[in-house]
């Protein structure tokens, strides 16, 4: 076997034995390491984390009040979209974080499908991530709708991190 191949065989087991342990870690499949509190996937990027009673983290919690604080209006309660604007839940699934961000950041137009840009919006800005956690979380039905019962307490970098960003 060339040595190509042998790295290339050496991956795929060792992507194929991760991606059983991730099956068997149930909900939390992405989360790779926390940090102050957060949840972070391998590559880096914010991810939710629920526990097997169903305690979700501070930034999904966090998320769901200012996602229905901030976009529900347009994009429907929980995620699930409305008849003019779609299911964000579906978004954070399928398009890339950094997409997402821009998305939110700069807005967009598609036909006559105008999402407005929310970049000098202190109230989505300072918790964007929380808000793209929280839909991911939705996405991946591992909340179910409506207010998480049960979440973390607030680490202090987070409440540092906000108080900061709200001036």
């Amino acid at each position: 076997m060339t040595p190509l191949r042998s790295l290339i065989a050496t991956a795929l087991a060792a992507g194929l034995a991760s991606a059983a342990a991730a099956q068997d870690a149930g909900d939390n499949i992405a989360v790779a390491y926390e940090e102050d509190g957060r949840y972070f996937t391998a590559d880096d990027i914010p991810t939710y984390n629920v526990a097997e009673d169903g305690t979700v983290d501070w930034l999904t919690f966090s998320g769901f009040r200012r996602y229905h604080s901030e976009c529900h209006v347009c994009h429907g309660p929980d995620g699930e979209g409305s008849t003019y604007a779609p299911a964000l839940k579906k978004s954070a699934v399928e398009m890339d974080y950094y997409d997402f961000y821009s998305v939110v950041v700069n807005g967009r137009e598609n036909g006559n499908s105008v999402m407005p840009h929310f970049g000098d919006n202190r109230n989505v800005m300072c918790y964007l991530d929380d808000i793209y956690v929280y839909l991911k979380a939705r996405g991946m039905d591992a909340v179910p709708r409506g207010r998480p019962a049960k979440k973390e307490a607030k680490a202090d970098a987070i409440q540092e991190d906000e108080n900061d960003c709200m001036g």
